[in-house]
């Protein structure tokens, strides 16, 4: 290693024991070729420990955490790019103290995700399960076939909690079916809504009138819960609920309640509050929820769109330039990131 070498960490789980990549559609082929670039693969560890970050100006990074026992005390740490757009298993503070931009990759997950979202919702609502294992029994199953009808979807009410980079893709992709459109959303771009159709409304109103519920928000502090029994409790008997954003904002056990007493109709979750569930979860029983475990969207695009997005973050900060998907941009007015960004493109900017 020189002065003159920028240094970037991955992950140790992108990579499998037998030394090959657990994910072979993430191209880092790039990063290999780079001049004055050296990639270096992480022992697992989790939480990743400030040690095995002390040499290292990027960090590409996965699914382990990064706590404030994380920052190395070198401060050369200056971006973790995390693969995805989830970012609850990362301290936020911690990265903002010491100067680090964390970025996530919101152009890799839009229309992934969003396909996921209307997959459950299609199959929900077509009552894709069920007529499956009714065409595995036969005779006996077809007999069954006119108990099982689906709900068609033109003029029903799809609902988002959120309408951010994922929501706003689900509602374009969703226009072909004719349906209203509504959603609660604090931050949301009015220019969006309008230009979508989306009818902004309050909280207790998209829960009440919605025939589709998708959540589409981040897990913070104010949104655990979010979904909890009292609002459950105020959706029509009709509707299913939709969470492909993180299981905690979904109260699991008030929705279990829900589903056993069929006080709605049903659920498509792709994320449970505790990820893998026990094998007892009562929720695992229930025929009126579709599950996937947190993997819905992982298709060759998706994974090939993260892992390029987090190539070009790493590439931006080693040329001097202010990587995209920046979560806490308050670190990017900071005078060390100039400072360092300055630094990186006296350096590599060439």
């Amino acid at each position: 290693m020189t002065a003159d070498t920028f240094r970037v960490a991955i992950s140790g789980d992108f990579r499998k024991a037998d030394g090959s990549p657990t994910y072979p559609d993430f191209d880092m082929a790039s990063l290999y070729a780079a001049r004055d670039l050296e990639v270096e693969f992480l022992e697992v560890s989790n939480p990743l420990k400030a040690e095995q970050l002390e040499d290292f100006d990027a960090l590409i990074l996965l699914t382990h955490r990064f706590t404030p026992e994380s920052v190395p005390k070198s401060g050369r740490l200056s971006v973790v790019a995390r693969f995805g757009v989830g970012y609850d298993t990362v301290d936020v503070t911690a990265c903002t103290k010491a100067g680090i931009a964390l970025v996530i990759t919101p152009d890799g997950v839009r229309r992934p995700v969003a396909v996921s979202v209307i997959t459950l919702m299609l199959a929900l609502t077509g009552k894709l399960m069920v007529k499956d294992r009714l065409t595995r029994m036969g005779a006996a199953g077809f007999d069954l076939r006119s108990q099982h009808m689906g709900v068609g979807l033109v003029g029903r009410t799809l609902g988002s909690l959120g309408i951010g980079n994922i929501g706003a893709e689900v509602f374009r992709m969703a226009r072909p079916f004719d349906m209203k459109f509504i959603a609660h959303d604090p931050f949301a771009d009015s220019g969006v809504a309008r230009e979508l159709g989306i009818e902004l409304v309050s909280l207790e109103e998209l829960f009440r009138r919605a025939d589709v519920l998708s959540v589409s928000c981040p897990l913070t502090d104010e949104t655990r819960h979010i979904v909890n029994a009292e609002r459950i409790a105020t959706m029509k008997p009709s509707a299913y609920l939709i969470n492909t954003a993180r299981g905690p904002i979904v109260d699991q056990a008030a929705l279990t309640k829900a589903l056993q007493k069929n006080r709605i109709a049903g659920a498509g979750l792709d994320v449970l509050e505790q990820e893998p569930p026990e094998a007892d979860d009562p929720i695992l029983k229930l025929d009126n929820v579709i599950l996937a475990p947190h993997a819905l969207c992982w298709t060759d695009q998706c994974f090939a769109g993260n892992g390029a997005a987090d190539v070009k973050a790493v590439f931006d900060v080693m040329q001097g330039h202010e990587p995209r998907g920046v979560v806490n941009r308050e670190v990017l007015s900071s005078e060390r990131w100039k400072a360092r960004l300055a630094d990186y493109a006296s350096r590599f900017g060439g």
